[in-house]
C-alpha cells in the first residue's frame, strides 16, 4: 500500500516537472531556464529533479520525448484521415513538417533538442514513428503502389527528410515563407518511390 502511495507521489512529481519545464524552456529556452526557479515553482527540491531526471539535460530529454510522442500521434491521425496509404503517408509527412510552426515545438524539439541532446534520428521517440511509417511503406509495397525497395531504408529516408525540414524550418530566418517550398520537395521526393508516377 505504501508503495504505491510513493510511486504516485512520484509519478505526480515528475509530470509537476515536466509541465513546469515545459513552459520554461518554450518561454526562456533551455540554457537559459533556472532549475532553482523551477522546482520551487511546483514545490520541490532539486533533489526531486535529480532523482527524477539525473540532471537538467535529462529533464529536457524526457520533454523532448514527449512532445515528439504528441507530434508522431498527431500526425497519425491526420494520416489516418487521408483516402488510401500513399495519401495517408504523404498528409503524415506533410503534418509533421508543419508543426515545425508550433512555437513550442520549434524552441524545445527543434532548437533545443538537437543542440543540447545530439542527433534528433537517434532520439528514442524517432524510433516508434519509424516503425510506423516502416509499417506504411511495407502495405504500399504489397499493394504494388511502391516500388519494391527495402522498407526500412525508404522509412528512413522519408523521416529523415521530414525531420530535416522540420529543422530547416525552425532555424529559418521566415519559417511560413520555407513551409510550403519544403512541403513540395518533401511530396516530391516520396513520389520517386512510387511504382507508376502518378
Amino acid at each position: 500500500m505504501m508503495a504505491n502511495r510513493r510511486l504516485e507521489m512520484m509519478e505526480a512529481n515528475r509530470a509537476k516537472l515536466i509541465q513546469a519545464a515545459r513552459k520554461a524552456f518554450a518561454e526562456k529556452g533551455y540554457a537559459a531556464a533556472s532549475m532553482d526557479e523551477l522546482t520551487a515553482e511546483v514545490g520541490l527540491t532539486r533533489g526531486a529533479l535529480y532523482h527524477n531526471f539525473g540532471d537538467k539535460r535529462g529533464l529536457l530529454a524526457a520533454i523532448v520525448n514527449q512532445m515528439d510522442d504528441e507530434m508522431a500521434s498527431r500526425a497519425q491521425e491526420i494520416g489516418a484521415q487521408a483516402e488510401n496509404d500513399w495519401e495517408g503517408l504523404l498528409a503524415e509527412g506533410a503534418a509533421y513538417i508543419q508543426m515545425a510552426l508550433d512555437p513550442e515545438v520549434q524552441r524545445i524539439v527543434l532548437l533545443d533538442g538537437p543542440a543540447f541532446l545530439g542527433d534528433p534520428s537517434q532520439w528514442p521517440s524517432q524510433n516508434s514513428c519509424l516503425q510506423a511509417t516502416k509499417q506504411t511503406v511495407e502495405r504500399l509495397i504489397a499493394q504494388g503502389i511502391l516500388k519494391p525497395v527495402d522498407a526500412e531504408a525508404a522509412a528512413r529516408l522519408l523521416n529523415g527528410a521530414a525531420l530535416n525540414a522540420a529543422l530547416w524550418i525552425a532555424a529559418s530566418e521566415d519559417p511560413k515563407d520555407v513551409l510550403p517550398k519544403a512541403i513540395e520537395a518533401f511530396s516530391c521526393l516520396a513520389s520517386g518511390l512510387l511504382a507508376k508516377p502518378r
